[in-house]
């Protein structure tokens, strides 16, 4: 009986480390603590399942969880430094050596029969991008940003790099060969492993930052290929959501499970 709670507890634990309250909303009545709400939108996507069907498995364990219209209004009002404190906690390290990239999650998931009763020669370019700082030692997300449109990839670098006050070391492909990148994390003692682009000789700050750039180290920036595609395949390669608050939640959801290594 005690393994039942196990999960829950462990996401109460998580809770009270980044000083979120019990309940989450100020007014209305106190029947369920936001540790229930949290710990039903993770386990839907451990899952991946619908809200009905979350809520069924939780009763069927015997885990108090609201109805399933109260988590899908739930997910859109959890604020994003909420997922951002969670998903830094669940990582537990202080990460020195992170690579970074981006991938996309389609936003549309129709069957290969559809595409074809529809007579579409191209698939659905709808997708939401992802973009992510991965700890290559550990192999943990510690930080990300989702946008609902692409954009280029060098846009979020900044955004995510000054979250992290540890780094030593950044991995990046040729998209993120930047005069202005190589600048930032030379005066912030950050040493970048990022692979030249083609003809491209100008800056003297990636002269600096090249001079101990090494083919070999490079490739281990290739780790974080691998935590997408861990992530895509326990969790799903698209979403289901269509507001950006909502998608937010999910990926972020995926990402803090994926760091806890909750699987089925």
């Amino acid at each position: 009986m005690k393994k039942r709670y196990k999960f829950l507890k462990k996401v109460g634990v998580l809770l009270k480390k980044i000083g979120c309250r019990e309940f989450l909303h100020h007014f209305g009545p106190k029947k369920y603590q936001f540790k229930e709400h949290a710990a039903a939108l993770l386990l839907k996507e451990v899952c991946k399942t619908s809200f009905r069907r979350v809520v069924v498995i939780c009763e069927l364990f015997d885990i108090k969880v609201p109805s399933y219209s109260a988590l899908c209004k739930s997910r859109k009002r959890i604020p994003n430094w909420i997922w951002n404190k969670l998903l830094q906690i669940s990582s537990e390290i202080e990460a020195e050596s992170v690579a970074i990239d981006s991938t996309g999650f389609s936003r549309t998931n129709p069957s290969f029969y559809y595409v074809k009763r529809i007579d579409s020669k191209k698939p659905v370019k709808a997708y939401a991008k992802l973009s992510i700082l991965y700890e290559i030692n550990k192999k943990k997300i510690i930080s990300m940003r989702i946008r609902a449109r692409p954009r280029h990839d060098i846009n979020d670098v900044y955004y995510l790099l000054k979250q992290n006050r540890y780094l030593k070391k950044l991995y990046g492909d040729s998209a993120y060969d930047s005069e202005e990148l190589h600048e930032y994390c030379f005066y912030n003692n950050i040493q970048t492993i990022i692979k030249k682009r083609k003809n491209v000789k100008r800056g003297g700050f990636r002269k600096i930052q090249n001079r101990n750039y090494s083919e070999e180290e490079y490739h281990r920036r290739s780790l974080v290929e691998s935590g997408f595609s861990s992530l895509k395949r326990r969790y799903g390669a698209s979403v289901s959501a269509k507001k950006f608050r909502n998608l937010n939640a999910e990926i972020y959801c995926r990402a803090i499970v994926s760091n806890l290594d909750l699987k089925i």
